[in-house]
């Protein structure tokens, strides 16, 4: 059975972490992967429903991350 609509996944983006510790705005990464900041910031605020494997490579190579550290599970 498919999780209801509004079912917390579980997964939770530390863009907000990764672009402090790189003292990286949301504009500045926009700008760098061309992708909207109105995207990132549903990213970020962990609302995506998806995200595409071209996206998340152009974020993580701009902030120079792996995959894991930019989506981590949470543990309950």
């Amino acid at each position: 059975m498919a999780p209801a609509d509004d079912a917390e996944t579980g997964i939770h983006c530390r863009l907000d972490e990764l672009l402090a510790e790189r003292a990286m705005t949301l504009t500045q990464l926009s700008e760098i992967v061309d992708i909207s900041i109105v995207n990132l910031s549903v990213l970020k605020n962990d609302r995506a429903r998806a995200i595409r494997y071209s996206t998340l490579s152009a974020i993580c190579e701009a902030l120079n991350c792996e995959v894991g550290e930019l989506l981590v599970r949470r543990v309950s």
